[in-house]
């Protein structure tokens, strides 16, 4: 059996379009994290080096994937992964029996994704943050809104990738 691997970035961004600031998220909301944790709890997640670095340690129930050009970079922990380009992690991971992964960040690496991406479920805090990194912007003709789901801190749009479903 082929598997076809789902490529989805899944972020929470402000309603200004921020998503770090200075190696670290300009907010807090435990909700959103408990979102986070069940839509990505058993698939791989795929993130940059200074992600990884304002993480700190893996995620559990997840193989982590950290991406850096970096090629003498070293992560004491076995469950992780690193590749040197988003394409090498997507090929190792088209090896595996995995459905989908989710692309975590940061701002690098969900301007490498966006392009290839089939969905994104992206949160939409409900504040406006300073910061300095930001989530590419979203072409309205080629994403579509799937579904909205509204929780107290945030709203989750599920975008499907629309120029996919026309091919």
């Amino acid at each position: 059996m082929v598997f076809v691997l789902k490529k989805i970035i899944i972020a929470a961004v402000s309603k200004n379009n921020i998503i770090g600031n200075l190696g670290s998220t300009p907010w807090h909301s435990k909700e959103e994290l408990e979102f986070f944790k069940k839509a990505t709890l058993n698939f791989p997640i795929i993130m940059g080096r200074k992600t990884w670095e304002s993480v700190g340690k893996p995620l559990i129930g997840r193989l982590n994937i950290v991406l850096t050009r970096n090629q003498d970079y070293i992560i004491p922990f076995r469950e992780v992964i690193i590749f040197f380009s988003l394409n090498d992690a997507l090929k190792y991971l088209d090896t595996t029996i995995y459905s989908q992964a989710f692309i975590i960040g940061g701002g690098e690496i969900f301007q490498q994704a966006i392009d290839i991406a089939d969905e994104m479920i992206i949160s939409e805090m409900n504040l406006i943050a300073e910061g300095n990194v930001y989530f590419p912007e979203i072409n309205k003709g080629k994403w579509s809104i799937k579904s909205s789901e509204k929780h107290a801190d945030f709203i989750v749009h599920h975008y499907i990738n629309s120029i996919d479903i026309k091919n």
